[in-house]
């Protein structure tokens, strides 16, 4: 794994280092529910509407693969890596996500609450509506893509950085975090739970830019003379 360094006051996340064996092609058919996937290549398939709920992928490649509404519950995900995933309404509810990387997703929808993801890089892409309600975040790396309306709400986050990526109309009400880092955020914008930023650096900018979320949330009234 990669070595944890000091970013300013800051703990690095570690980053994901995946690097897969040989792979074999899927067979065909579809996910089965518990299923065993290993050292296996899922290449451009759409895997839409079908229930794979407690499978196991181990040192397998996804890509180019369609998830509309694809049933991952409780899957587990190690040393995997995802390119170009597509679809709405992917269901990876409490799902285990441990060296994984996530390559250009355009997804929407997306129900990870209750996961726990570690070790994580998701770089690029477009993830609309991506709810990690309670979900548990350690080492995790957002690269170059684009949030919208994401769903932090009562999560952990430990390690956990935003790098030249959007995030638009984020909810962190309720999160608890450490070495949380938003500075290299292109934009941030938090519609809830500003006051849970406690355990996150942010640049000055971005202090001015959500000053007035934070008198907000401590019922500070801002007003000129005269008013």
């Amino acid at each position: 794994m990669g070595q944890r360094k000091s970013v300013g006051a800051v703990v690095a996340a570690r980053r994901a280092e995946v690097r897969l064996p040989p792979l074999r092609s899927f067979g065909g058919g579809e996910l089965e529910p518990d299923g065993d996937y290993d050292g296996v290549e899922f290449g451009g398939l759409d895997l839409g509407g079908q229930d794979g709920g407690g499978a196991f992928f181990m040192d397998c490649a996804l890509v180019g693969c369609g998830f509309g509404e694809t049933r991952l519950t409780r899957a587990r995900f190690v040393d995997c890596v995802l390119t170009e995933p597509r679809g709405v309404g992917t269901d990876l509810a409490e799902a285990s996500l441990r060296d994984v990387e996530v390559v250009d997703a355009r997804l929407g929808g997306v129900q990870l609450h209750g996961a726990v993801l570690e070790r994580v890089m998701v770089r690029g892409g477009k993830i609309d509506c991506l709810n990690l309600r309670k979900a548990r975040l350690r080492d995790v790396i957002f690269e170059g893509c684009v949030l919208v309306e994401p769903d932090f709400a009562l999560a952990s986050l430990e390690r956990v950085e935003f790098r030249d990526c959007v995030l638009r109309g984020a909810d962190f009400g309720g999160a608890r975090m450490k070495d949380v880092d938003l500075r290299a955020a292109g934009e941030l914008e938090i519609v809830r739970g500003v006051g849970s930023l406690a355990g996150a650096v942010i640049s000055p900018e971005q202090l001015m830019e959500l000053a007035a979320g934070f008198a907000a949330e401590v019922g500070v009234r801002v007003a000129g003379f005269g008013e």
